[in-house]
């Protein structure tokens, strides 16, 4: 069963979405929260797997309540998702960096939704390539925070690999016949350089395959 936390300002949309949810056998609402704040708290309080979260909202707005989440070990099994009206805009790398593990837009249609939040819980960055391009322009015409490029240097060959298909959007299926393996032991690869390069998950790994130039949009 996939938990899910909803946090939204708008009790309507809100309920929209909990209606979708609703109808899902292998789904459960599990709490509502009306702003930041409230949903770093239902968060401690219900573990979700899933947490769908608004970026404009008021108390604590969505990427700092994204922030506090991703900083308490105790959540590290909780998957925030990011609900936004604005689409592939600026919020995209803010959100990324505090800890997101991926992007819906509020009009994305109810078979997409239903099938990013399953993405989601499986651990699977959530990002689409429209995202993903408007995420390269970014991490290329803006300075970038402190990048763990010399840590880079403590992968292994295959899990270098791994990273830069990570980065051009392959799942870990995708990635075990590309490199030659299983899919376990793809997903142990990215695993192990997730842990070495202290990323949170897939997104963030994209960001960093980026930011540190591992991976380039010629390459992409």
């Amino acid at each position: 069963m996939i938990r899910v936390l909803l946090v939204d300002d708008q009790p309507l949309i809100r309920s929209g979405f909990r209606a979708l949810l609703d109808l899902e056998d292998d789904i459960e609402v599990v709490a509502e929260a009306s702003d930041g704040r409230e949903a770093v708290e239902l968060a401690r309080a219900h573990r979700p797997d899933i947490a769908l979260v608004d970026i404009q909202m008021p108390v604590v707005d969505g990427i700092e309540a994204t922030r506090r989440i991703a900083a308490d070990p105790d959540l590290a099994g909780v998957h925030v998702v990011i609900l936004t009206n604005y689409g592939m805009d600026e919020y995209v790398l803010d959100a990324l960096r505090a800890g997101a593990a991926g992007f819906l837009v509020k009009d994305v249609l109810p078979e997409d939704f239903l099938h990013a939040v399953r993405v989601a819980a499986r651990g699977d960055a959530l990002l689409a390539p429209s995202i993903t391009r408007r995420l390269i322009h970014r991490c290329l015409t803006q300075p970038a925070p402190a990048v763990a490029g010399p840590a880079l240097t403590e992968l292994t060959g295959r899990e270098r690999e791994a990273v830069v298909l990570v980065a051009r959007g392959l799942s870990n299926d995708e990635i075990a016949g590309r490199m030659v393996i299983s899919p376990l032991t793809a997903k142990t690869h990215v695993n192990r350089a997730m842990t070495k390069l202290g990323v949170r998950d897939r997104a963030q790994l994209v960001v960093l395959a980026y930011e540190s130039g591992l991976v380039t949009p010629n390459e992409a």
